[in-house]
């Protein structure tokens, strides 16, 4: 059996048939067996957008041997008798647990959070008119930020191939569509991740592993640089190794790690609003029509020099997608961004966001506990203004004149907007760098600076980083570990778990 590799571009709107009569015609047989490899769209030519699609090709007919493979993840498995207690479901907190447990390793998740229907309750009710839950929200709960957003598995990260093929390769089992496997810029949906993150759940607790949600790590008992037991509440929960995956928003996690000894430095971060615009808007600047058979939804990615010292980009970008309140806790008033799988929603919304440090906004050093202190104050003025959680926001036209219109347009924000002078409330050196990007995109991006600015985006990363040693280990300690966005050495789901992955597999090979 012979194969081959072949390229082939495909009206947007192909159809399986015409994809295999494209083979059959390449390699002049109809006797084969194909697997999409990679797929990606060229809309460079608005009058001739293709799928570019990369296929691995198995004939009698071909000559020529497959390529070996890359080497999967291999995860040994014997009974260890050692307990490690994980901090977090989400992606860095989940997939360290899995891979321990799958070890050998007997395993424990601790979970501020509610499970992912109880979640989803607390979220619908919240936006209906209900109170904020602090055990079911945006921000916390079963598999972490990510379960209530696009679900984008892209990630810049390097030297993560096993980790990443593992990491997909398990959500397609636990329910996610095959296409993240080959797709350019894959993406899950919010819809799609519910029911991925309970069938995982199922996998790890069949494997013999312990999630329990609710249940907050509120202290950590230590001695000489060693953890000897987690403290929940009024129960003690000693193991030999912790790896604590908080995500970047709990921040009396941060606080409570600082007073126990574990360093951390500042580093740069992004802040600044949530842009959203129509669908079609969109849609029409890329593609030059509304609509385009075969593609869901049109996307960007936009990148400034800003004034020059603060890059501003675009973040997150939500296809089809609704803007969300994102309030990790009370009086705070944060925004953040989620779509469904199928991204048909009427709106499109991305954080327009400006690199900063934590020094340049405070005009002065900095340590990491005056950051997290700066950045919470931030969210919870964002809050104050409103009285509630209503979304401040302005025209991208009114933030770059400096004068606020009243008109308050359509949104997909479900709890309203309220018009706000955003660049009076952002920090004067964010304000300067954002008006630079906006004129960029406005540029680049037919339409864009028709859009309104909402609320704060202040979750893009953390400001802070832990001291940690290659293998994962916070500097100083024997036996605890730092992953995940929490560290500060991860942003976003796919960079998330393979983080989690490698510090399991090096606890393992330990």
């Amino acid at each position: 059996m012979g194969y081959k590799i072949i390229e082939i571009k495909l009206p947007t709107g192909y159809t399986d048939d015409e994809l295999k009569e494209r083979i059959a015609r390449e390699i002049r047989t109809r006797e084969f067996t194909w697997q999409i490899e990679s797929k990606s769209l060229d809309a460079r030519r608005k009058d001739n957008i293709r799928w570019l699609v990369r296929v691995a090709v198995h004939s009698p007919s071909l000559k020529g041997g497959e390529p070996a493979p890359e080497a999967p993840l291999e995860i040994p498995y014997r009974k260890r008798n050692k307990r490690v207690v994980v901090t977090g479901s989400g992606p860095a907190g989940f997939f360290a647990a899995l891979v321990l447990q799958k070890a050998g390793f007997d395993t424990v998740i601790l979970e501020r959070g509610a499970g992912v229907e109880k979640r989803a309750a607390g979220i619908d009710n919240f936006e209906h008119g209900g109170d904020f839950s602090p055990v079911a929200n945006y921000a916390f709960g079963e598999g972490g930020a990510g379960t209530f957003s696009d679900g984008k598995l892209t990630s810049r990260s390097k030297y993560i191939s096993r980790e990443r093929d593992f990491f997909l390769r398990t959500y397609v089992e636990a329910g996610a569509p095959a296409e993240i496997l080959y797709l350019a810029y894959p993406h899950v949906g919010s819809d799609n991740l519910r029911t991925v993150i309970v069938n995982l759940r199922t996998l790890y607790e069949s494997l013999g592993g312990e999630i329990r949600f609710e249940t907050t790590l509120g202290d950590l008992d230590t001695d000489g640089g060693r953890v000897r037991a987690a403290i929940a509440g009024q129960e003690e929960i000693p193991a030999d190794f912790y790896i604590v995956a908080p995500g970047h928003s709990a921040y009396e996690t941060y606080r409570m790690l600082m007073s126990r000894g574990v360093a951390f430095r500042t580093k740069n971060f992004a802040i600044g609003s949530r842009a959203e615009h129509r669908q079609e808007v969109i849609n029409r600047a890329q593609w030059g029509v509304p609509a385009l058979a075969g593609v869901k939804a049109a996307e960007y990615r936009l990148t400034s020099e800003g004034d020059g010292k603060h890059p501003v980009y675009s973040f997150c970008m939500c296809p089809g997608g609704m803007v969300v309140p994102a309030a990790t806790y009370s009086h705070q008033n944060i925004v953040n961004g989620m779509s469904q799988y199928r991204r048909d929603g009427r709106f499109a919304n991305a954080g327009c966001v400006a690199g900063v440090h934590p020094d340049h906004l405070a005009g002065r050093t900095v340590t990491p506990l005056e950051a997290l202190q700066w950045l919470e104050d931030l969210e919870h003025a964002f809050y104050d203004f409103s009285g509630d959680y209503k979304a401040p926001f302005c025209s991208i036209r009114d933030f770059l004149a400096g004068s606020l219109s009243p008109e308050v347009p359509e949104t997909s924000y479900p709890l309203g907007l309220l018009p706000a002078p955003l660049w009076e409330m952002l920090p004067p050196v964010v304000v300067q760098a954002m008006r630079e990007g906006l004129k960029d995109f406005d540029r680049k991006l037919k339409g864009y600076g028709d859009g309104i600015l909402l609320g704060l985006e202040s979750k893009t990363s953390s400001p802070i980083q832990v001291l940690r040693e290659p293998d994962g280990l916070c500097s100083g300690f024997t036996n605890l570990f730092l992953a995940g966005e929490g560290s500060g050495y991860a942003g976003g789901i796919v960079s998330s778990a393979a983080d989690g992955i490698r510090i399991a597999m090096n606890l393992i090979s330990e």
